[in-house]
């Protein structure tokens, strides 16, 4: 049973392997594995993919790559118990894995008709081999000679050749002239089953080793990146000096730049995709007068600015980390929507990334002034490859799974009622408004406190509308408005403290903002789906006896 096992694992492997390696020289989105991934992802309940974002946050990826991975180890042992030379039930189960991956990858969306090559190649040999392997198990049966002559196989024959006897009536030796004489079975020929494995497993390993052309491409792209010079940016495009006072004068605040390294990641890619300068190119077409193609060259030759933004994931939970503020490099999207000339009934930008995913953003959103960039730089240096390296989108005031489209390659002007994005498909809000909402960073959750001052402070944003008021309650108090550090402006997060005369026992600490326009955070509870979450955050304290 043990080597039937592993028949069947090192069938499942030499699919996985076979297709994964041609797909480094098709393209990356083809390997079975990361096809049916992504197809995954993508066919995923909305409520589902929040309630893993919630529960596993940016280790949700690897933790759909290793589920899955377990899946086709278990269907791996199914099929090497089920197959049988006669039987091959393994062999079907392993052509329905390939025509469900075959499927997976010539539906995706940037997907040709060769994206199906990987997954055939690599099935058509999985069976092959796993045929080979059961057949060592399980040799067919050889029949006894049906002639009178006397004539017996093997180790019979030799038998009676040695002892000079006749095989004939009245000899004493069995007679083998019966032709429904029953068939021999051989035991299983486990040298040859050994050859046969251990020529799977030399597939497997040479299958990988050519698979490294996909991350050879990621090689590459980290490698120009570390030499990339971003683009001079003058002094009168450069951001505003950050004043002093933008950050509370406390311990354990949150830092009013967020670096590269704790920028948070929500995206639908299961692998990172390594496009260097070389390969990058914008299309600009559509219900435009114009259209237009950018290469890195021509794109790098304009004059660049750098901006301070806020992005928010819409996925982020009340009092949640999935926001960051950063200095973004890049051209803004309104002069080059204004090259194409959007035609004036078109009211939504269609972006697409290079691994097909999709945002739907509103024109107006692009061109009322505000520093909606085409970005190529991240906190001064080039994007790091997460978060879309070499070039993406970043629109203040806007939630990111309807504006910040990474790897981005294609612009498509559009309408709203003739175009649709990934997540606006699965029944998120259309047009993705960031909220007010406001948020306790100190002290930690759960943390005992002494009695006497203890300062309270947090981070609120309203982006591209900005916060005028935060006001903190203990309990059932009234709201007492905490001190606002200095607004750097409308477009980033802002900071406030609170001094708190805590008295001994249990207590819960909730904030509310207030932004530009006079509107008050909302109270009321709803989760992230479809347009974002809502309510107080609050945390609760434990301030020691005197």
């Amino acid at each position: 049973m043990t080597a039937q096992i592993s028949a069947g694992i090192l069938s499942t492997g030499v699919a996985l392997a076979v297709g994964h390696a041609v797909a480094g020289l098709v393209a990356p989105g083809s390997s079975p594995f990361l096809a049916v991934a992504d197809s995954v992802v993508d066919r995923a309940p909305s409520a589902v993919r929040e309630a893993t974002i919630d529960a596993l946050g940016t280790a949700d990826k690897p933790a759909l790559l290793i589920s899955l991975a377990g899946i086709l180890a278990v269907l791996g042992v199914v099929v090497g118990l089920l197959e049988r030379p006669r039987r091959p039930i393994g062999s079907l189960i392993i052509v329905a894995l390939g025509l469900t991956g075959t499927l997976a990858a010539v539906t995706r969306p940037t997907a040709g008709p060769a994206w199906a090559l990987p997954t055939l190649v690599g099935t058509a040999l999985a069976v092959v081999a796993l045929r080979l392997m059961i057949g060592a198990l399980f040799p067919a049966p050889s029949s006894a000679p049906s002639s009178g002559a006397g004539q017996v196989s093997g180790a019979g024959a030799e038998a009676v050749a040695g002892s000079g006897t006749e095989a004939g009536p009245g000899s004493g030796a069995p007679d083998t002239s019966d032709e429904s004489a029953p068939a021999t079975r051989q035991g299983p020929d486990r040298r040859r089953f050994l050859i046969l494995a251990g020529s799977a497993v030399a597939v497997i390993a040479a299958a990988g080793a050519t698979g490294l052309a996909l991350t050879r491409r990621a090689a590459d792209a980290i490698a120009e990146r570390t030499g990339l010079q971003l683009p001079r940016v003058l002094s009168r495009n450069a951001a505003a000096p950050v004043p002093a006072g933008v950050t509370p004068d406390a311990p354990g605040v949150t830092p009013f730049l967020t670096s590269n390294e704790d920028f948070y990641r929500i995206d639908t890619a299961l692998r990172v995709p390594a496009l260097t300068t070389a390969d990058w190119r914008l299309r600009i077409h559509g219900m435009v007068e114009r259209e237009i193609e950018l290469d890195w060259e021509s794109l790098t030759a304009r004059e660049f600015l750098d901006r301070i933004v806020t992005l928010t994931c819409v996925s982020n939970e009340v009092g949640g980390d999935l926001a960051g503020n950063a200095t973004w490099t890049g051209f803004p999207i309104a002069d080059l929507l204004a090259e194409a000339g959007p035609l004036p009934e078109a009211d939504m930008l269609l972006s697409t990334s290079v691994d097909g995913w999709t945002a739907g953003t509103p024109l107006e959103a692009l061109t009322d002034g505000r520093d909606a960039l085409l970005a190529v730089g991240m906190n001064g240096e080039p994007l790091p490859l997460e978060h879309g390296y070499p070039v993406r989108q970043v629109v203040p005031g806007l939630y990111g799974y309807v504006s910040a489209t990474k790897w981005v390659v294609d612009w498509e002007v559009t309408r709203f009622d003739r175009a649709s994005a990934y997540w606006t498909d699965r029944g998120w809000g259309e047009r993705g408004p960031i909220l007010t909402a406001s948020r306790i960073d100190r002290p930690a959750p759960l943390a005992e406190l002494e009695p006497g001052p203890v300062v309270v402070a947090g981070t609120a944003w309203a982006q591209h509308r900005g916060i005028d008021r935060v006001e903190v309650q203990v309990d059932d108090g009234p709201w007492i408005e905490a001190t606002l550090a200095s607004e750097y402006s409308i477009d980033t997060w802002r900071m406030w403290s609170w001094t708190w005369d805590a008295e001994p026992g249990l207590h819960t600490l909730s904030v509310r903002a207030t932004d530009s326009t006079g509107e008050v955070q909302t109270e009321v509870r709803q989760p992230p789906i479809p347009t974002g979450a809502t309510g107080w955050h609050n945390r609760t304290f434990r301030v020691s006896g005197s």
